[in-house]
């Protein structure tokens, strides 16, 4: 199984138990602001209020996870996968140490070309592939905003 399977299917089984969350939430809440007593109401507002919150975080990061994995399709179709970080390991991850090394190279690319949404797609999937996924993160968001405008 890829591991963009079993990114998938991951996904998919967090969203359904969160959205069974949202379901036994949206049952208690409803019963506490039926009770009529301040505190019991403050918490039905909150059970509503915080699922709320994480519908949107999920809806958030499931659009990311689409608009990036098209994005790397798009590269991947014009050739344009990084393609010298080496080897995937036996957890599908490319050596950490090969995608250091070439890492000044995207960078620079990226600096030559700061309106090139190519340019940060590839300097999002060698920052993942050195392990900083928080910037590998902010790289992809801003490949997907340079596409959109």
């Amino acid at each position: 199984m890829s591991a963009r399977t079993r990114a998938i299917i991951g996904v998919s089984i967090m969203s359904v138990l969160l959205v069974l969350y949202f379901v036994f939430a949206g049952v208690r809440a409803f019963a506490l602001l039926g009770s009529g007593t301040p505190i019991a109401i403050a918490m039905g507002v909150a059970l509503i209020v915080l699922p709320l919150i994480g519908a949107w975080a999920l809806a958030r990061e499931l659009m990311f996870g689409f608009r990036s994995t098209a994005i790397v399709d798009q590269l991947d179709a014009e050739g344009l996968l990084p393609d010298d970080l080496g080897l995937a390991g036996p957890t599908g991850k490319p050596d950490r140490e090969v995608a250091d090394s070439v890492f000044d190279h995207y960078r620079a690319e990226t600096e030559a070309d700061p309106e090139s949404w190519r340019a940060w797609a590839r300097l999002g999937l060698v920052y993942d592939a050195c392990g900083d996924r928080s910037r590998a993160r902010r790289a992809i968001r801003s490949a997907i905003s340079l596409k959109r405008d």
